[in-house]
């Protein structure tokens, strides 16, 4: 007993735990092997610096080991002595007893009767706050009402709701799983009911053992240590010297992220003892305690039958309003983070992460991960990827946007653009448009060499080698992270099937081959026409878009003629500018419209499909979306860049559309000036609007909530602190797809910043900008305005990098199209070669291209358009002059320019595919000394467990008496 040899620390921690059998949490710590390390990643899964100054809120641990710093509430591996060293020395069972034997009875001290007395006092002292300690804890929301059980999952219903029976079975089901429940009114809403879930260590270990799920029993060592200790001396005298990265965050602000790897194996119970396992709290994190909660509530039956099972059915009916795993506490303290500490995981993660503060450090990763699951943390792994590849695609584009604006005045097309003082041109509408000077186009002209200048082709080219290298790199980022996580021998168990599935395909059965039962089954024609019908309905709404982009070209014929009329000069004057910016803002209205109405279609689609398990689900809704929203987003940029202008037709012979509007001509310019401003007011207002929809939506919908809440007055009136539960209830509910919507606004992003590059080379820097909002706007809003979603598993990003390598290949053909057919690069190389002052001298510089801009300006008869001009005027083509022989008709320079344009499409195409599949070859998919230390880790966790296994069996023949041999027995 420890009444009489321990101190008055571990007997306040017996009399305080000393709780009926079933309240009590057990905890004999098994002693790992003599050969076995302990393992702080697992065994203490949170950093030592988190609130030191708030110990009481934890419950009290029996540790066999020395003593560590305490955690604050939200933690659960903090380890709490009640008292002091200095009183632990002085109220020691031991020095009272010997001092009672020393002087013989208790009445002959008076100095033990002062001890004595001081003791007793001290006894009821400590049990007093151990019962201030319990309510502490049961109040702060994150135990159940004795203080000691954690909770793992929070279940909400209506107490109105009338599927009492269906509840009453699935949580007589989930006790008799092994599961801990406990019932808790709402304090604000009398209707609703909060189920707390906790599962004990034997749970724990029985459904980690069925989930295979892998756990530490060595710390690693590896093989190459010896490369590290010959030239770790020199890399730390050369790190020495080197100034510190700000970017990388402090170790001693995230001790959490310390070199702590283990080896790991699934975990079994019959060779527990082979596992790091020093405290049975914390064995298990947070987020696997979650994980193995959700995984009994998605198998555990309601009714009677096959399909009768899993808390999704129970939320779709409406017995349960949400499930969802609980916080770890709140994310903000009185008190600041460096001298007191982080109070959990959420708070940590919400100072070092989530705050704008933070926005040039890099990701703690290994947190995320940690406290959301992998499958998030991959998700801001690739965006944090794809920001900081961004940074030399933006720096790049930024060098071609600046090299344009320092030649902008030396450009020899727009000097003779601007001083063409007597070229008129021809005029650009039927009625109302009168006749111009080329000079006056002059604004335009250097705008447009900002974007359409010698640097365009080489940054098209190396935006493909980007998206490519970008790709390869991912791939090896993914492996080293899989890696690191533990996820390289994990595969994704086999799903349930979803329940509109079962009750459409009841009647029809077949043995899945996975599990080798008999499961419902879509006979193939009946899955065959339903898939005609969803790709029907694809095109449909792609024709919807497609009928959205022409009405926008109809406004722009009306409108180009309504401005050039205009009363106000300004107007008047640049009535094609404010034709074209109109007709932007119209088509993003539109375009965001249709947004709402494709997200509803796609769903009906996608029921329609019935897919067989929900992620078949997710990845066919996906790919529809995207589909939608990329032709919704794009197909005004495609008529802009490849058909406005083409088919307009000449001066005398328009073409017109319905016979009655005439048909749009590019600027005097050329249109890229056009595609410039289409691009940038799309991708500007459209990332500007999803910023608002993440974080500003349900910043307005919880202040709502909270609004709500303080009109009812319980809360000002009673002073009621609400239970972390509760908290958590009046938060946003995660997506009900998770992060599909996240994936595809970065992955359109992605096409905005590769497809059409080659017009406007800004675009990634405008998503570099982006990006570093957009990482610490999801932070903030997973942090403070979700509810913890529940930490799945995953090994990559799914279906999205199958579109990004799509997209890759579509940037390289559009661009080659673009410089080609829609910038004036080509019509400028073949002049400089072939009809210019320098044809015989074979170089080009600027005076190459002296004349350019006459030889691009086709000559035509005022008098023949029958408005009482006469003269002459000038537009953009390459025909004859009336005075020929063949007026109007096209010359041999468009024929060379047309070949020529043919020809660059054609070696653009497969210098860029081939320079792309070489270094695809180049760049393996998992770097080589990830290959070799995997090898090497299953050798060692092999011959680790077997020597584990036999130095078990020596110490139980040992210890029943029988003969210790040194061989396998």
């Amino acid at each position: 007993s420890c009444l009489w040899t321990g101190n008055i620390s571990s007997y306040c921690i017996k009399f305080g735990m000393n709780t009926s059998k079933s309240e009590t949490v057990k905890d004999h710590p098994l002693k790992p092997s003599r050969r076995s390390m302990p393992c702080l990643a697992q065994s203490q899964t949170h950093p030592q610096s988190l609130s030191k100054h708030s110990s009481f809120l934890q419950p009290n641990r029996v540790q066999p080991q020395p003593r560590p710093q305490p955690l604050s509430a939200g933690t659960s591996t903090a380890t709490v002595d009640v008292v002091s060293e200095r009183g632990r020395t002085f109220f020691s069972f031991r020095s009272l007893f010997q001092h009672w034997e020393r002087k013989g009875s208790m009445g002959t001290s008076f100095e033990f009767a002062v001890r004595l007395f001081i003791f007793l006092i001290a006894i009821f002292s400590v049990f007093f706050f151990y019962l201030l300690q319990t309510d502490a804890m049961a109040s702060s929301g994150l135990f159940f009402k004795d203080g000691k059980k954690r909770i793992d999952y929070i279940l909400v219903y209506k107490k109105s709701s009338p599927q009492v029976e269906k509840r009453s079975t699935f949580e007589k089901n989930l006790r008799a799983e092994g599961l801990m429940l406990e019932r808790e009114p709402a304090v604000t809403n009398s209707d609703i009911m909060f189920v707390k879930i906790h599962c004990p260590w034997e749970t724990l270990c029985k459904y980690a053992e069925r989930m295979n799920i892998r756990m530490p029993f060595r710390k690693k060592c590896y093989y190459t240590d010896w490369r590290s200790k010959t030239m770790g001396r020199n890399m730390r005298e050369l790190k020495s010297w080197l100034p510190r990265n700000p970017m990388k965050l402090d170790k001693e602000a995230l001790p959490d992220l310390e070199e702590t790897d283990c080896y790991t194996a699934p975990f079994s119970r019959a060779r527990i003892h082979h596992f790091t396992i020093n405290n049975k709290d914390s064995f298990f994190s947070n987020s696997t305690r979650s994980r193995i909660v959700h995984h009994m509530l998605q198998r555990t039956k309601y009714e009677d039958g096959k399909s009768k099972m899993g808390i999704n059915r129970l939320l779709n009916n409406g017995t349960y309003e949400a499930a969802f795993p609980p916080h770890e506490g709140s994310h903000k303290s009185r008190h600041p983070i460096k001298t007191h500490g982080a109070q959990n995981h959420r708070h940590l993660l919400y100072e070092r992460w989530a705050r704008w503060g933070m926005w040039y450090k890099y990701q703690p990763l290994d947190l995320i991960r940690r406290y959301f699951g992998e499958k998030i943390g991959l998700y801001f792994a690739w965006l944090g990827w794809y920001t900081g590849m961004l940074i030399p695609a933006a720096l790049v584009g930024l060098f071609v946007f600046l090299y344009g604006l320092f030649t902008m005045d030396s450009s020899q097309v727009s000097k003779e653009i601007c001083e063409a003082n007597e070229t008129i041109m021809c005029p650009m509408c039927e009625r109302n448009c009168t006749l111009q000077k080329l000079n006056e186009s002059c604004i335009y002209a250097k705008v447009t060499h900002l974007f359409d200048n010698g640097g365009t082709v080489f940054f098209a080219i190396f935006m493909a080698i980007w998206a490519t290298v970008f790709l390869e790199f991912w791939k090896r980022r993914r492996a080293v992270l899989t890696y690191d996580w533990d996820l390289i021998d994990w595969e994704d168990e086999e799903e349930e099937l979803r329940p509109q599935f079962e009750a459409k395909y009841s009647q029809v059965e077949r043995v899945n081959p996975i599990t080798g039962k008999p499961e419902p089954f879509q006979p193939f024609p009946d899955k065959l026409s339903r898939l005609m019908v969803s790709v029907s309905g694809i095109f449909f709404m792609i024709s919807l878009v497609l009928t959205a982009v022409f009405a926008v070209v109809v406004y722009r014929l009306v409108a180009m003629e309504q401005f050039a009329s205009f009363k106000w000069y300004f107007i008047k004057k640049y009535w094609q500018f404010a034709t074209s910016g109109t007709g932007v803002c119209i088509n993003f209205m539109i375009i965001m419209s249709l947004n709402v109405v494709y997200e509803k279609v796609a769903y009906l689609l996608t029921d329609l499909e019935h897919p067989r398990t929900e992620s078949e689900w997710e990845n066919s809704f996906a790919l529809k979306m995207f589909l939608f929203q990329f032709v919704n987003l794009n197909s005004s940029i495609f008529y802009i860049a490849f058909f406005l202008g083409r088919f307009a037709g000449r001066p005398g012979k328009y073409n017109k559309l319905f016979n009655r509007w005439r048909l749009e001509e590019c600027h005097p310019s050329g249109c890229l000036i056009d595609l410039c401003l289409q691009m940038g007011v799309i991708m500007v207002l459209k990332q500007m609007w999803n910023n608002f929809m993440e974080l500003g939506y349900p910043l307005l919908q919880n202040w709502w909530s909270r609004r709500k809440m303080k009109r009812g007055g319980q809360l000002m009136e009673h002073k009621i602190s609400l239970p972390q539960w509760e908290k958590d209830w009046n938060l946003q509910p995660m997506n009900l797809h998770g992060l599909m919507d996240e994936y595809l606004e970065m992955v359109l992003q992605f096409g905005f910043t590769t497809i059409f590059v080659a017009a406007f080379p800004l675009a990634p820097l405008l998503a570099l900008l982006n990006n570093i909002i957009e990482i610490r706007l999801d932070a903030y809003k997973f942090v403070t305005q979700w509810r913890r979603p529940m930490p799945a598993r995953a090994t990559d990003i799914g279906i999205w990098y199958g579109i990004l390598e799509g997209i890759g290949v579509l940037a390289v053909i559009t661009n080659a199209f673009v410089i080609a057919i829609t910038s004036d690069y080509i019509p400028r190389f073949v002049y400089a070669y072939k009809y210019g002052p320098c044809t015989d001298q074979g170089y080009r510089q600027e005076k190459c291209l002296k004349g350019y801009v006459n030889s691009s300006l086709s000559v035509f008869d005022l008098s023949e358009l029958g408005m009482g001009y006469s003269g002459y005027c000038r537009y953009r083509d390459y025909r004859a002059p009336p005075w020929s022989s063949t007026p109007y008709e096209f010359t041999l320079q468009f024929w060379h320019v047309l070949a020529a344009r043919l020809a660059f499409i054609i070696v653009f195409e497969h210098l860029v595919f081939g320079i792309k599949s070489f270094i695809a070859y180049l760049i393996p998919d998992m770097p080589k000394d990830l290959c070799d230390r995997m090898r090497r880790e299953k050798y060692l966790v092999q011959e680790m467990m077997y020597e584990a296994e036999l130095e078990h069996l020596q110490k139980e023949r040992k210890k029943n008496g029988k003969q210790y041999h040194h061989e396998w027995p």
